[in-house]
């Protein structure tokens, strides 16, 4: 491990020595890979000074022991040591954490795409009740939560809403949530009290950037229409919603939650370059092949991975079996514990694979 760490080391250097040469800006798609380099290289730096510090004192404390004849000193040492190695081991377990390979699409921020499915009008109102969810995760988090374009359902909820999400490591926490969440409720429109099954898909694309998506403008069609509300009432008179095309792969989005068309453009080409930028992912992980089709990795926007059971207050994720009785406590967005261990179980996986040697 302490090979590894000394490579690190001496490749965080380098970045840091080429982030700051003269002609450093004169490709900006190189300078901004080698600045998130230098950041995700640099949470690795911070705790191997830590843990080259702490094995300095250790060895220090050992000396004492085996050269000082003071019996004073000796204790001291003996009771640093105690305190010393507990920390060493926790510090090496932190460190085997980070010297796995990320996926290196766990620093962006993502678009968040909820839609109703099977269920009716039922599906719409959960719909709404995971972004809700969601929304309380963001908070907790820190993160900020940006409206997109949304569709009302006819009783509540929306056949489908779309937001950004940004933050910290927000793709690393949120990607977890793509498929389809079931809930099983009596629906408020439900006079014999019989509970119902109904299903929304979530979908977690990574932002794309520019450096990511090369986008020829020419290949997208734009066309304005009125923003509209509930039921289909116009929002304002101006032509300000937006929906692009793009030609070659057919991909269309549209934003209509801002008055500026300006600004309705920018957060459309966004979500656009987000879906083609998955399409071409997808694409990649297919070609490696098995390797990265991980346990909990699939992303399989048909896979069900998660039930809300409200009269049993159970919420179950059936990728790893996890079942929880606290179901207000998960819709108010403490989701925390299920993303924590599908991504104990995606480490452990990513070991078996043999992914965790550096390349």
């Amino acid at each position: 491990m302490l090979d590894k760490l000394e490579a690190i080391h001496n490749r965080f250097v380098e970045v840091g020595q080429l982030l700051v040469e003269p002609d450093a800006m004169a490709d900006m798609k190189r300078f901004s890979k080698l600045s998130k380099e230098y950041k995700d290289l640099e949470k690795i730096e911070t705790q191997y000074q830590a843990y080259d510090s702490l094995l300095s004192n250790i060895e220090s404390a050992r000396e004492v022991l085996e050269t000082e004849k003071d019996q004073d000193f000796r204790e001291m040492a003996k009771a640093e040591l105690e305190e010393l190695n507990p920390k060493r081991e926790e510090l090496e377990l932190i460190i085997r954490d980070l010297l796995i390979p990320k996926d290196p699409n766990d620093s962006k921020n993502v678009v968040l795409e909820i839609r109703a499915g099977a269920g009716g009008d039922e599906a719409s109102i959960f719909a709404g009740d995971l972004y809700r969810m969601y929304q309380r995760f963001a908070e907790k988090k820190g993160w900020k939560m940006e409206l997109l374009d949304y569709t009302d359902g006819t009783s509540g909820g929306f056949k489908e809403i779309v937001c950004s999400v940004s933050g910290e490591d927000v793709y690393g926490k949120m990607k977890w949530e793509s498929g389809v969440h079931r809930v099983q409720r009596v629906p408020a429109t439900e006079t014999a009290g019989r509970i119902h099954t109904s299903a929304s898909s979530v979908v977690v694309l990574p932002e794309a950037e520019e450096v990511d998506v090369d986008l020829n403008m020419n290949d997208i069609r734009k066309d304005t229409f009125c923003s509209s509300g509930p039921g289909g009432q116009s929002v304002n008179t101006t032509y300000s919603a937006i929906r692009l095309t793009h030609i070659p792969t057919g991909v269309v989005v549209q934003c209509q939650d801002e008055k500026s068309q300006i600004k309705n453009f920018e957060k459309a080409l966004k979500v656009l370059r987000s879906r083609i930028y998955e399409k071409e992912l997808e694409k990649h992980n297919n070609e490696i092949g098995a390797q990265r089709r991980l346990m909990v990795g699939s992303g399989d926007r048909s896979e069900k991975i998660r039930t809300y059971n409200y009269p049993q207050s159970r919420v179950t994720d059936h990728r790893i079996g996890m079942t929880v009785y606290n179901l207000n406590a998960v819709m108010d967005g403490d989701i925390e514990d299920f993303i924590e261990q599908l991504r104990i179980v995606d480490n452990s996986e990513r070991l078996k694979e043999g992914v965790s040697e550096m390349a």
